[in-house]
């Protein structure tokens, strides 16, 4: 993938050369990064607030409250998951915070979605030998 990413960057340098138009191409390379850093910057803040609200969730037992009521929901999903496994509270609380982010007050269920994705390929293999 990163040969291909290469080869398509390298491809539109020759292009934008070889028609003349290379200081367009640089220009909005460097708008761009600047966005992305903006935008990086201001996510930190928001990822930030709403991580610190679901650990203050968490250490309050809210999590482990939600989890129980979502058991059913979440042994039908997702048989294979032990009953007591990690996942599952990392499962409820991207229910919970999916909910939020429709009605637009957060961002961080792509944080607990890579920890899931983790626990299921770390529990997958852990199984499997």
């Amino acid at each position: 993938m990163n040969y291909l990413w290469g080869f398509m960057i390298i491809l539109g340098i020759v292009y934008a050369a070889i028609t003349g138009t290379l200081l367009e191409v640089t220009q909005a390379a460097v708008d761009s990064s600047k966005e992305a850093v903006t935008l990086c910057i201001t996510m930190i803040g928001v990822m930030s607030l709403w991580m610190g609200l679901m650990r203050i969730a968490e250490k309050g037992g809210i999590i482990r409250r939600a989890v129980k009521c979502l058991k059913p929901f979440l042994r039908f999903l997702f048989p294979g998951i032990p009953k007591n496994h990690l996942a599952n509270q990392y499962i409820a609380e991207n229910f919970i915070a999916k909910d939020s982010v429709i009605i637009g007050l957060n961002k961080e269920p792509f944080t607990k979605g890579l920890y899931l994705v983790l626990f299921f390929h770390v529990y997958r293999f852990s199984i499997s030998g």
